[in-house]
């Protein structure tokens, strides 16, 4: 089977029981980085040496027909550098063609950037959307952000400290300076710090200089306030697309909010 190992984010003792377990019985592993990999087995105190084999966004596509064959008859434990394989590290394209070909794709659960950032950030996390690695460029990102302005989800994404700063910025002028924002800096590390603001005071405060792993999360968007007349609005205009008036009335009352019965008789009475 194919087994996706959670590594440490920072602090070693945070390594599961099944995961040494696992380190001291397999026969290959397929890493991120297998630098990162000897260092982990030295860390751990493994005795055991696997087949280290590179895994990484260039060659995943090319390799992971390979690695399915290979696990139908053995086990092959997929580690990224820190965190969970396949979030927003190699791992995907792997157990998409594992699955494709029926193969088994088992899991060692253990610690996450993007839950632990949630955790602790002290914004609702009922709903939630993880968006990666913010782009590079200030365009983009405001393209990204701009995409997302809508979102009602608490938003979690990873970003460069050399580019923190910037990134707040452009979270302050398109979500606007008031938007509730935290940033998670070397988590789990001896150096932790969880900053909370708004926008604009983080954006200040990252331009000082910032270091070690970033994580930022953003409060969703508010809700809209809509008025009775345009609700009813909205529900005659999904009637004229083809819904019927009580279907209507019930995806209107929640997208605002709106009491479901005066949605349907204000719909009726027009």
């Amino acid at each position: 089977m194919i087994i996706l190992g959670a590594t440490p984010i920072g602090n070693l003792s945070d390594a599961t029981t099944r995961l040494v377990e696992t380190l001291e019985t397999v026969g290959v592993v397929a890493a991120e980085d297998t630098r990162t990999t000897v260092k982990l087995l030295r860390g751990l105190g493994i005795e055991n040496r696997p087949e280290l084999i590179a895994l990484h966004d260039h060659n995943e596509r090319v390799r992971a027909s390979d690695l399915v064959e290979r696990a139908r008859n053995e086990d092959i434990l997929v580690l990224s550098d820190a965190g969970m394989p396949t979030v927003s590290d190699p791992g995907y394209h792997l157990v998409e063609a594992a699955a494709a070909a029926d193969v088994r794709v088992t899991v060692l659960p253990g610690p996450s950037a993007v839950l632990s950032a949630l955790a602790v950030s002290g914004l609702p996390t009922d709903r939630f959307c993880f968006e990666g690695f913010l782009p590079r460029k200030s365009g983009e990102r405001r393209d990204t952000f701009r995409e997302l302005a809508d979102e009602r989800r608490t938003m979690v994404f990873f970003d460069s400290p050399n580019r923190l700063a910037a990134s707040l910025q452009d979270v302050a002028e398109v979500f606007g300076a008031d938007r509730r924002v935290v940033v998670c800096r070397e988590l789990t590390k001896m150096f932790e710090e969880v900053k909370r603001g708004t926008a604009a005071e983080l954006a200040e405060w990252a331009a000082e200089g910032v270091r070690g792993e970033i994580c930022v999360v953003i409060a969703g968007a508010p809700a809209r306030e809509f008025s009775l007349e345009d609700a009813i609005a909205r529900v005659r205009a999904l009637v004229e697309s083809g819904l019927r008036t009580k279907e209507a009335a019930t995806q209107v009352a929640a997208e605002t909010g709106l009491g479901k019965r005066d949605l349907y008789e204000g719909a009726l009475a027009r």
